[in-house]
């Protein structure tokens, strides 16, 4: 999964009095929320994407705010809405820069995980109460409003992805329950039920309800699987297997889906890459491990 960097250790620790040095990384996201990559042609004609450091700026960034370190390196914010793009650097859309086969999934993580903080930021400019403008906390990872004194914290949307199970006579007969979502999702390939925890639910209760509203199964044995940082849509996931009960006709939402059918561990059709919980729950039931 996306997070699965070992090696590699990321330490989010909060350092606001952390000074950019001429070889920190900078991540700048563009008002479109693209994020600043540079460009290396290879010899196979390919680009190798990397982020710029301090030194390859012409110009400083006017507001530089310290987010996380990755081994050595020190990881900077470009908190602002413009800077001066060095020579042979340019922007990529964030789902783009994820599927591009030349870019080590140490980078895609820094990346998700800079575009979370990113947009947290800019959101919380001003404060959501009173309207002043916020202050960066000078001892925990919070914008805080020097007037009201109204703190804010990063925003974490705890979802689930559920890998629903029909089971067969053999194991070979077994079927999973698997969706693609309507076309103006962006998203082609084949993913699980998944869905945003409500108020005042507990994340089992969310499983049965997300797999209700989108196929009409009913999911009996809830069993927890392991969870996943997904930044880009500011995500706590938590991925789940349950199985069948009762009838399994499916009744797509077709508001939600353009997709939805059982599929025997032989059909199945992993994604094109191993950075979401969603392919390793579909990889683990396709090899016979769930």
């Amino acid at each position: 999964m996306i997070q699965d960097i070992y090696p590699h250790k990321l330490n989010n620790s909060y350092k606001p009095s952390e000074v950019p040095t001429k070889d920190s990384l900078i991540m700048h996201f563009n008002s479109d929320g693209q994020i600043l990559t540079k460009l290396t042609p290879e010899a196979d004609g390919s680009s190798r994407k990397s982020f710029p450091r301090l030194s390859e700026f012409s110009k400083e960034p006017e507001t530089l705010t310290y987010i996380f370190s990755m081994d050595e390196d020190k990881v900077f914010l470009a908190d602002c809405d413009e800077v001066s793009v060095p020579e042979g650097y340019g922007y990529m859309k964030i789902r783009e820069f994820r599927r591009v086969e030349d870019v080590s999934k140490k980078g895609v993580f820094e990346a998700f995980t800079a575009k979370h903080l990113s947009d947290w930021y800019k959101i919380n400019r001003y404060c959501g109460k009173c309207g002043s403008r916020t202050n960066h906390s000078e001892t925990e990872r919070a914008v805080v409003c020097p007037k009201c004194g109204n703190t804010v914290y990063p925003k974490i949307c705890p979802a689930v992805i559920v890998g629903v199970v029909k089971r067969g006579a053999t194991k070979d007969e077994d079927q999973m329950l698997l969706t693609k979502y309507n076309h103006n999702r962006g998203v082609p390939y084949y993913a699980l039920v998944a869905g945003f925890t409500e108020i005042g639910e507990t994340f089992e209760e969310t499983v049965a309800r997300e797999v209700m509203e989108e196929t009409g199964i009913k999911v009996k044995n809830i069993t927890y699987y392991k969870s996943q940082p997904w930044g880009v849509a500011y995500d706590i996931l938590a991925g789940f297997v349950c199985e069948a009960d009762g009838d399994t006709t499916i009744n797509r939402d077709e508001s939600e889906l353009a997709v939805a059918e059982w599929l025997t561990r032989d059909k199945v059709v992993l994604q094109p890459d191993q950075y979401s919980l969603t392919n390793e729950i579909m990889t683990k039931f396709k090899e016979g491990e769930i």
